[in-house]
Parts: C-alpha cells; structure tokens; sequence
C-alpha cells in the first residue's frame, strides 16, 4: 500500500513535469509532427494521437480509451459526449488547451450559479488517473478532431517498452 507522501510525491512530479509544456489557445492543431518512445506530440510539444490509413491507432490513444472508460466515463459519458453529470469533454477539448486540462484534472474545478451547478472532484492524487493523464488527454482529443469514433479502437499499435516503465514507476 501507498503511503499519501508517495502519492503526493508522485502527482509533485506530474505537476513539475506539465509545467515546462507549452500551451496553446485551446486545443490546437493536433496533427503529429514527432514522437517520443510511442508518444506522438504536436507542433507545440502537447501529446497527441496518431491514426494510419488502415484504421490502427498508437497505443496512448487506446489506452486512453481503456482509462477513460475505467475513470471519466461515469460523469461525462461513454464516448466523452457529456452527461446530465458533466459536460461533453468532446466538445471541450475542441478549446481547452492541454495545459488547462491537466490542471483542471488535477486541481478539479467548481462553477455554480443560477444556470448551471458544475462541480468536478479533484483526481491529483488518484493514480489510476494521473498515470495515465497523457493517454486519456490523446484519447479525448482524437474524439474531438472527429479521428476516433465512439466504437472501441479495432487495432492499436504494441505497448511500449518506455510505457510500461513509466507506468509501472508511477503506480509503484
């Protein structure tokens, strides 16, 4: 079992890591230009997806289909078309840049008035999210740009060997 001070050391880590990211207004343009260990990035260096002619899609955006279906899926719906719980993330990542993402994730976020009572919980120290914020973040903005469709991804590339390091290390 995990003590809070790894956890909290863990999310520490996550947070120090997303902070040198670049941020854009909104989402931006999500075509691949480089990857990383299996993890395809944008212009901006933010993660993203990568979908071959054939149909098949890198393993970050099938893994986030998985955890987002384990985690979000409850509150905003299969798919990510939103809920009388929460609202479609599809539509939100159309502006929400990756940056306001994880920190809404990671810090939760409140908006109450006379027309609408949105409340998310805070997933900063729950790691069967935050280990896995960059293939959900991929999975949702593939289903943003209209890449993915709601069915579960027929073929998806091999795990890699940096990512089962890397998940592995973070849930301990």
């Amino acid at each position: 079992m995990t003590s809070i001070s790894q956890t909290a050391g863990a999310v520490a880590l996550i947070l120090l890591f997303t902070a040198g990211i670049a941020h854009t207004d909104g989402a931006g343009d999500p075509k691949a230009v480089s990857s990383r260990e299996g993890e395809y990035l944008d212009k901006d260096g933010n993660p993203t997806f990568k979908v071959a002619n054939d149909g098949t899609v890198d393993w970050y955006t099938y893994a986030g289909y998985l955890r987002y279906g384990a985690n979000c899926l409850q509150c905003h719906g299969p798919d990510g078309l939103g809920s009388s719980y929460a609202p479609s993330l599809v539509d939100s990542l159309k502006s929400l840049s990756y940056g306001d993402f994880v920190s809404t994730v990671v810090s939760g976020k409140k908006e109450v008035n006379t027309a609408q009572q949105q409340v998310m919980p805070s997933f900063g120290t729950n790691k069967n999210v935050m280990c896995y914020i960059d293939a959900i973040y991929v999975y949702l903005r593939a289903r943003s740009d209209g890449a993915l469709s709601r069915q579960r991804p027929e073929k998806h590339a091999p795990k890699t060997d940096a990512y089962t390091k890397a998940e592995d290390s973070c849930m301990g």
